[in-house]
């Protein structure tokens, strides 16, 4: 049920590097002269980890995930330890010889085996009700970020904006690492739905 950060690395990922495309294709005319390759090309990186945790959207949303997973969890187990307590039933009333016909001993089975079928069925749809809400926020992201970096770009005409995440960067100049600017022009923008806003106040409460 904590997917949605792996999920929305990726998405983040994918658009950072795709949002700012070449204004043109670069020939290579000398493989050992770097400057050559280089010349007329804007370069800037914004460091994934800094990007997600302070975005306000992602926090605010991880919360709310959690908080549905948890649930979702919650939900499951207590379903299993149900069904697990109604086994233990039968198979007690059995072992004590409280079954007076084969068929009342079919008939508790079959119920049993009813009960695993319908939390199976209960484990399917909460668990897409869940991937399906982790899409739509992660749309609702990339949608975000895409808009923002399409609008700050219209001043900064960078070629290629690039994402820091672990060591996929070995090297990197910090004076072309624009995550501030990125984040702090994000979270000005942002402002949360007043259902999320509902939610996060009762996780609130709930911590209380």
């Amino acid at each position: 049920m904590k997917k949605y950060l792996t999920s929305a690395t990726l998405v983040v990922a994918a658009l950072l590097l795709g949002a700012c495309g070449s204004k043109g294709e670069e020939e290579v005319t000398n493989g050992n002269d770097q400057e050559e390759q280089t010349v007329g090309i804007k370069i800037a990186y914004v460091e994934l980890d800094t990007l997600m945790s302070r975005y306000q959207l992602y926090k605010d949303y991880s919360e709310v995930l959690t908080r549905k997973g948890n649930n979702i969890q919650k939900t499951l187990a207590q379903k299993q330890r149900a069904l697990e307590n109604h086994a233990a039933a039968v198979q007690k009333k059995y072992e004590s010889n409280g079954f007076t016909t084969r068929d009342e001993v079919e008939r508790a089975q079959a119920s049993i085996q009813r009960e695993q079928n319908d939390l199976a069925e209960l484990a399917d749809r909460l668990q897409n009700e869940f991937a399906m809400e982790q899409a739509r926020i992660n749309e609702e992201a990339r949608d975000s970020i895409q808009s923002f970096l399409r609008r700050y770009n219209k001043t900064r005409k960078y070629d290629y904006v690039l994402v820091k995440a672990g060591d996929n960067l070995l090297i990197a100049n910090p004076k072309f690492n624009i995550t501030n600017d990125i984040v702090k022009g994000l979270n000005k923008r942002y402002k949360i739905k007043p259902e999320v806003a509902e939610q996060i106040k009762a996780i609130a409460e709930e911590k209380d």
